[in-house]
């Protein structure tokens, strides 16, 4: 096999092959990790805090992935209103264009009654009625007759016309007016929302920045552990002994592109091509793969069909926790390509060790 379909092949591969590190067979012994012994504490200068003891960094470890999974709520919140915003937008424009189309519209039928009135003005403003009634010769009179009432229709088609383009201007005013109300409601929401990131990623950043070096590696090495614990005990439960299911070509695409992403950046609000945020990451991936599905996590778990999580296949997007606030794309062998968090890249994870809210797939 050559071209994409073996970059595809051999990307998939180096998934497994990473994935191994994290993921269990069913029924093979994947025991937690023993409970690693708390380091000794150096010696501390008169006056300066002690460093924190290893039970006290687990208490740390949890509030930092507390702001963050609040982080990440906000960030859908952002998300969120900014996909609103942006179809506001496009339909005040086209709004806009169908009031510049109506009002020309209504120029040229406004032109076309002036004229008729300046020639009815210029045939001494006698009414067509009267000047037929008026004349002497038969086959005259029966041929203005029937020109008559050709005016007499042309007349109220027009008028008719004009009074349904005046009707349209107006509704399209009044629709633009409240798209404008609804774009101004959902930019207040997204800078709303943006203050919320903003805060608890700053909190998480300033607790992190708090620990010397040693602990930050420590505080590192505990979310692994604790990650593997879950992954383990989701692995555990026999949940992968069905799911056997294989990528469709649409899903091979999704999957190609997620996993060329591994190592970028996740920034927050971001869809690529140089950083993503987790739903960033899912929607580009099945954009790519010529399938448009929502930008958000939660709109992506309100939407999409769902499938049980014991039938899931490569493709589909497990979405995590009870708000539905992350999501993973999953490559198969119990493994997901993920954007984590701020401070960490696009890597692979297992798709236990965080909660499992549901699985959606796309191309169902």
């Amino acid at each position: 096999m050559t071209g994409k379909g073996h970059s595809t092949t051999t990307a998939v591969a180096l998934i497994c092959a990473c994935a191994a590190t994290v993921l269990a067979a069913p029924g093979t012994a994947f025991a937690s990790p023993p409970e690693p012994t708390p380091p000794t504490p150096p010696a501390t200068r008169p006056g300066e805090p002690s460093p924190p003891a290893n039970s006290s960094l687990e208490e740390v470890r949890k509030k930092i992935d507390r702001l963050y999974r609040e982080a990440g709520t906000a960030t859908d919140a952002y998300n969120a209103a900014e996909e609103k915003a942006e179809k506001q937008s496009e339909e005040i424009v086209r709004l806009a264009r169908s009031i510049d189309k109506g009002q020309a519209k209504l120029d040229k039928l406004k032109a076309r009654a002036g004229a008729a009135a300046r020639a009815q003005y210029r045939g001494g403003g006698m009414p067509d009625e009267a000047r037929l009634m008026l004349s002497d010769n038969p086959s005259r009179f029966l041929d203005g007759a029937g020109r008559l009432r050709q005016g007499q229709h042309a007349t109220k088609a027009m008028l008719t016309e004009m009074s349904r383009t005046q009707t349209d201007l107006k509704t399209y005013a009044k629709d633009a007016a409240a798209q404008w109300k609804k774009l101004e409601a959902n930019r207040k929401a997204k800078a709303e929302a943006k203050k919320k990131v903003k805060k608890k990623i700053a909190a998480a950043e300033r607790m992190e920045s708090r620990l010397e070096k040693k602990e930050r590696e420590r505080l590192r090495k505990l979310e692994e552990e604790a990650a593997l614990r879950q992954q383990s005990a989701w692995v555990d439960t026999g949940v992968l002994k069905n799911a056997k299911g294989e990528a469709t070509t649409p899903g091979k695409k999704a999957i190609a592109f997620a996993t060329a992403q591994i190592g970028k950046p996740y920034v927050w609000g971001a869809e690529g091509p140089k950083s993503f945020d987790c739903s960033g990451l899912t929607s580009q991936a099945w954009a790519a793969a010529g399938k448009g599905i929502p930008r958000t996590s939660q709109e992506q778990w309100k939407q999409l069909p769902r499938v049980d999580v014991k039938n899931m296949r490569p493709g589909d997007l497990i979405i995590y926790h009870k708000d539905a606030s992350h999501v993973g794309l999953y490559v198969g062998d119990g493994a997901i390509v993920h954007a984590p968090r701020p401070g960490r890249s696009v890597t692979v994870a297992g798709a236990g060790s965080m909660e499992i809210l549901g699985v959606v797939r796309p191309d169902k």
